[in-house]
């Protein structure tokens, strides 16, 4: 059976860096990981972080070109499904993205990322409930995942359940690394802020 990945830590890095915005550091991280790739022969996570470069260029066509060979050199590769999908609601084609992040819980049931996402896009689409769902699941496979409680917590809110968003948001401040993300933990800490006032009238 086929590894999901040959780099799983140097994808970690990758995501989080455009995660939270750094993408001096994640283009930094993609040309590394391609360069890793082409020397030591592993075609379909070259054409994985081909395609990372043109995502961080906004190049969604061409990114998911290079996806579409990521997945045909290694069907198990759920990163390529669910990264193909983000592409996809970049160039506004919803309901087939939908699809492609079932097929990447499909090929790596264990990724968090995918359940996140897909979650992050039911609850953009008003599809709350079921968001919720997906955000739960991610945190089951990654209980320390600072962006699912803040997603978690903003779903949880166009249900009207504002202390279970106040207390995602809490876990989310709770999370996040001590002195890292300044613009994210004011950002959260000014939700929290509004909340609780909320919840105080």
């Amino acid at each position: 059976m086929k590894k999901h990945c040959e780099f799983p830590d140097l994808r970690v890095d990758l995501d989080n860096a455009i995660t939270y915005g750094t993408l001096k550091s994640a283009a930094a991280i993609a040309k590394d990981g391609l360069r890793q790739a082409q020397s030591k022969g592993f075609p379909a996570e070259a054409e994985y972080f081909l395609a990372q470069q043109d995502i961080i260029k906004k190049r969604f066509t061409s990114a998911i070109e290079h996806l579409d060979k990521a997945i045909k050199g290694n069907p198990l590769d759920g990163a390529a499904y669910n990264d193909r999908a983000l592409c996809m609601v970049e160039l506004g084609i919803i309901d087939e993205a939908i699809g492609y992040f079932d097929k990447g819980i499909a090929a790596e049931p264990d990724y968090a990322t995918v359940y996140h996402n897909k979650g992050w896009l039911l609850n953009n689409i008003g599809r709350h409930s079921e968001a919720i769902e997906y955000f739960r699941k991610a945190l089951e496979l990654e209980p320390k995942r600072p962006v699912t409680y803040d997603n978690l917590a903003d779903a949880l809110y166009n249900l009207g359940d504002s202390r279970g968003a106040l207390m995602a948001y809490k876990k989310v401040l709770s999370l996040l690394k001590p002195r890292s993300c300044p613009g994210i933990r004011k950002e959260i800490a000014g939700k929290i802020q509004l909340l609780e006032r909320e919840l105080s009238s």
